[in-house]
């Protein structure tokens, strides 16, 4: 049994590296929202499973060696000789702040299929973790939503990451549609400012959270970057202040956040049902330390921070 099953992409982040003659250098890292949060979680010390596809090319050799080193269990990630591994260069502002650009037209992770699913994985797990990233393409789409029936009718806790990138879209409604289908399943959300304007138009975040627990969720985060989180479950809504970094990255910084909250949960060894505010407010906190180191390196699964130096952020700040 995991204590979590993360299912989704996972994929090459060339990020910035610097210039050599004029011309741009970009460092090859493992990434994946998803996959970023398996890494973490597995360096938490939490059993982490992760389901997903890549190429059996050398990108994809070499992120199926990362996870393995990392120690999450690699059982559930397929191999493809059709499809190459998806890849993503990570363009990146003065800020810490970035965008990307995608070689996903299809990329290895789109062709994870019903077939290639482990119901008894999914079971056995405490928790199932997924985003909105295996929803934009089909077989994926349709292997997600039957994983996610399997998690429901199984009573496992189910975990969403609504992570909106533009561009692998054909447009923002169907990104919309598709986004909203899956907060249907959550359990736990983490949803970031931005993602909360384009699913909810100029809903106060705070007002966002509550509607969303109303509606069924248990836990809901909204991430605020640097300004920290606003966290919601069925006892109330709070803001939990961010904590200063000297951000030069912030790829993978949201699936740090979400990571820290699961992991948290887990150390809580309570029902979602019996969470109160004071116990996502402490979890909220945790993240946003662990979120705050995150930034402070480049690439996404290698910026996962160790336990002993968020807590140790935790009482310096």
């Amino acid at each position: 049994m995991s204590d979590v099953l993360a299912m989704g992409e996972l994929l090459i982040d060339f990020t910035p590296a610097g210039a050599e003659d004029g011309r741009s250098l970009f460092m090859q890292n493992a990434g994946g929202a998803v996959a970023n949060v398996a890494a973490a979680l597995a360096g938490y010390g939490a059993d982490t499973a992760f389901a997903g596809m890549v190429g059996s090319d050398a990108f994809g050799q070499y992120l199926k060696g990362v996870l393995k080193d990392k120690g999450v269990d690699v059982s559930g990630l397929r191999m493809t000789d059709e499809i190459n591994t998806t890849l993503a260069f990570v363009h990146l502002f003065d800020n810490g702040e970035r965008d990307f650009t995608f070689l996903r037209k299809p990329g290895a992770d789109i062709m994870y299929s019903n077939k290639d699913i482990d119901a008894a994985a999914i079971e056995k797990a405490k928790i199932f973790h997924f985003g909105s990233l295996s929803l934009t393409d089909e077989p994926v789409r349709s292997a997600t939503f039957e994983a996610l029936s399997i998690a429901k009718n199984s009573g496992v806790v189910v975990s969403y990451d609504p992570n909106y990138r533009a561009p692998l879209w054909d447009s923002a409604d169907a990104a919309k549609d598709m986004m909203l289908r899956g907060l249907e399943f959550a359990d736990i959300v983490k949803i970031s400012d931005n993602e909360i304007d384009l699913l909810f138009g100029g809903m106060p975040y705070e007002d966002a959270a509550k509607m969303l627990v109303d509606q069924g969720r248990k836990m809901v985060f909204v991430t605020l970057g640097s300004k920290g989180a606003v966290c919601a479950c069925k006892d109330g809504v709070s803001t939990v202040a961010g904590y200063i970094a000297q951000a030069v990255d912030a790829t993978g910084a949201g699936d740090c956040f979400t990571a820290s909250v699961l992991y948290q949960y887990l150390q809580s060894q309570k029902r979602l049902d019996a969470l109160c505010i004071t116990d996502i407010k402490a979890f909220a906190d945790f993240a946003n330390a662990a979120a705050s180191i995150c930034v402070e390196k480049k690439g996404g699964i290698p910026a996962m921070p160790k336990l002993e130096d968020v807590l140790a952020r935790q009482q310096i700040c």
